[in-house]
């Protein structure tokens, strides 16, 4: 399968960018990555979808400090309460914010339709593993305690993310079922879209689609360097989920992998991981796109498809599990 025609164009644009002085992550101090981050992000905004109300929230953390957190709302709902798709946000533990995901939670607000609570955490290499994983599970608490004052049901949550955030949604839901006292809420499914699922090697697709796919592989192992605090703690299977050594009763699974990403063997491999061990698991892959494609309805005119479709099976699957 080719690369999708129209994201070949973008990818050709950047590659002049970047000759043209624009440095890649990894050779850039974190607020600087950051700023091109959220830069592109505006560069790559898309007309959002209007029946969704929004409005700023914060919890705090376990060592006190205050936590942003953004509650979507489908505008003109139903009475009772709303499933909720907790959602974290990509970006390497270094760059991506709430602002940066703000369309991509807009959009599968409005075509589950459900709420959807995302989550601020802090980020590397101001704080270092396991930081984010604390600071998503203590959202999660957060939702537990306030989820049905806001109009939430908190027994039909969703975790899900993109890359890292991904990562941190199939942690918590690991945890939830094997270290329940870690994880205020217990899922009822997982959305894993293109997820880091181990630091701990370089795999075949790392080195296939090194440069020139959007994420490249040096960019990663700088993520990974800015994240730990040592060579060690990518062995933790906190920071590496292929390495969890039990999967067995987690929820079951949307996994969404893009065929020209780094990522891509690692979540096949967790795929085969979680079906191995009895969950039920949907595994689409989009062969000609790259990874971060959620964010590139601008770029690429089949994500508006994209999106509908992985509500749709949002929807599908929360139905299956409410049976």
């Amino acid at each position: 399968m080719a690369l999708h025609p129209e994201l070949d164009a973008f990818l050709d644009l950047a590659d002049d960018a970047a000759a043209g002085g624009t440095l890649p992550f990894h050779q850039s101090t974190a607020q600087q990555a950051r700023d091109v981050f959220e830069q592109t992000t505006r560069q790559l905004a898309w007309a959002l979808p209007e029946d969704v109300a929004w409005r700023d929230l914060q919890a705090l953390t376990r060592d006190g400090q205050a936590l942003p957190l953004r509650l979507y709302l489908p505008r003109g709902r139903a009475l009772g309460e709303l499933p909720v798709m907790v959602y974290f946000h990509g970006g390497g533990y270094v760059v991506g914010s709430i602002d940066s995901h703000d369309g991509v939670c807009r959009e599968f607000c409005s075509k589950t339709p459900c709420a959807v609570l995302s989550v601020g955490y802090r980020r590397a290499p101001e704080h270092k593993f396991p930081t984010a994983l604390h600071d998503c599970a203590d959202a999660l608490a957060w939702l537990h305690e306030h989820g049905q004052a806001e109009g939430l049901d908190c027994a039909r949550v969703i975790f899900a993310g993109d890359s890292v955030g991904a990562s941190l949604a199939a942690t918590l839901a690991t945890q939830a079922v094997h270290q329940p006292s870690e994880v205020a809420i217990r899922p009822v499914l997982q959305m894993l879209c293109y997820p880091m699922t181990d630091a701990s090697r370089r795999s075949v697709s790392v080195e296939l689609f090194a440069e020139g796919y959007l994420l490249e592989s040096e960019t990663l192992e700088w993520f990974y360097t800015q994240y730990a605090n040592t060579a060690e703690d990518r062995q933790d299977w906190r920071f590496s989920p292929l390495l969890t050594p039990d999967l067995r009763g987690v929820a079951p699974a949307l996994v969404v992998l893009a065929g020209f990403d780094p990522l891509l063997d690692e979540g096949r491999e967790y795929a085969a991981r979680l079906q191995a061990a009895g969950v039920e698991v949907a595994l689409i892959e989009y062969a000609g796109l790259t990874h971060d494609l959620l964010r590139l309805r601008s770029v690429v005119s089949e994500v508006a498809a994209i999106h509908q479709a992985l509500a749709a099976r949002v929807g599908v699957m929360l139905e299956s599990a409410a049976g």
